[in-house]
């Protein structure tokens, strides 16, 4: 979040983070985006609360934010860890992207970096997407790739794909905002060419 925040703040940005928001009181990126000068707000979710409800109050919040009614948000998570339900995700369709630390398809869900050591591959990594009503299953827009040391150091694995991360969402943020990325039937499109496979970050 803070990175995304950062290189809006940059020359050529083509994006404005609006509003931070969180389920956590205590998240640690809401005194960030203090920090920077951005709004916050927590959408607080207790045990047992309707998740459906609670939705239906995140996705009230998130037009509040809209800068006007021709201009719907783009809603970028980073570290939400809520599974959004099918009526938002039908809401906003097209229009939620999502970074997942692996190299998707591959070990979609938690503990990527612990799976990717345990299945002794040589390369791991992250994925944006958009998000879909399946889990980490939304079309695929730009993966980057680390290699996996032979140490199994979880811990270090996972400073390394998330420096990638922090190189490979703006990316494709400013390609959304730019007019160049587009989600249609069912596709990401880039330069108005569907996405077969994910763009592959060189590090250029």
């Amino acid at each position: 979040m803070r990175v995304l925040v950062e290189h809006s703040h940059a020359a050529g940005a083509t994006y404005r983070v609006a509003h931070v928001l969180s389920d956590q009181p205590d998240a640690a990126g809401l005194g960030v985006a203090h920090d920077l000068g951005v709004a916050t707000q927590v959408l607080r979710s207790h045990k047992g609360a309707d998740r459906a409800a609670y939705d239906r109050e995140l996705a009230a919040a998130i037009d509040a934010c809209a800068p006007s009614p021709s201009s719907p948000p783009l809603v970028v998570l980073a570290g939400f860890m809520r599974i959004l339900s099918a009526p938002f995700v039908t809401k906003f369709s097209g229009r939620i992207l999502n970074i997942h630390p692996s190299l998707l398809p591959k070990y979609p869900g938690l503990h990527t970096h612990r799976r990717a050591l345990e299945a002794r591959e040589t390369e791991h990594g992250a994925t944006v997407h958009f998000v879909t009503e399946e889990l980490d299953g939304g079309p695929r827009i730009i993966q980057a790739r680390v290699d996996v040391a032979d140490d199994g150091d979880e811990a270090a694995l996972s400073r390394r794909v998330q420096a990638m991360e922090h190189r490979i969402y703006p990316l494709a943020v400013d390609w959304y905002c730019g007019g160049r990325l587009r989600y249609d039937d069912g596709q990401a499109w880039l330069d108005g060419r569907a996405l077969v496979e994910p763009v592959q970050f060189s590090g250029a």
